[in-house]
């Protein structure tokens, strides 16, 4: 019943600390947007990574959330959850970190910029050193082109 932490969810600890953000988005249909904000990450029994963050966008005020990650070893990839004060779905993250070791890309299924139902979604973290790392976001289009949205700068505060 009491799982141990295996060497996936040490990788996590990296992301552990307190953390300042700018995250620079570039929608689909051209829009662009930019939000700052603080970032807290803390360890939940060595398994689970909780990512609390919260800021403020110029164009649509303050936002907050919450974001887990952790490692299934019965299913042999990261798991987790996204859900944000801007929006009324949860996002299911299920991902594989790539083969430098660096980036860890999670795969989620939300709901389409456009309203017309579902795409693909995948954010990737990127650890940089033991001070920076980078979150990128992306959707697959209709013709299967994956298309970067946001781009996210984490520095330790």
């Amino acid at each position: 019943m009491f799982a141990k932490p295996q060497a996936e969810h040490t990788w996590l600890d990296q992301l552990l600390g307190d953390w300042n953000f700018d995250h620079d988005c570039q929608m689909p249909d051209g829009n662009t947007s930019a939000a700052s904000g603080k970032m807290t990450c803390r360890s939940l029994g060595g398994l689970w990574l909780i990512s609390e963050s919260s800021g403020e966008a110029p164009e649509s005020g303050p936002w907050s959330s919450i974001m887990t990650v952790g490692f299934d070893p019965a299913k042999n990839q990261y798991v987790g959850t996204f859900v944000g004060s801007m929006m009324a779905n949860l996002w299911l993250y299920q991902g594989v970190r790539d083969a430098s070791g660096k980036r860890l890309v999670l795969e989620t299924l939300g709901p389409s910029f456009d309203g017309s139902g579902t795409c693909n979604y995948r954010d990737t973290i990127e650890i940089t050193d033991c001070d920076h790392w980078l979150m990128t976001s992306e959707l697959q289009t209709e013709t299967g082109e994956w298309v970067r949205f946001m781009t996210g700068k984490h520095t330790r505060g």
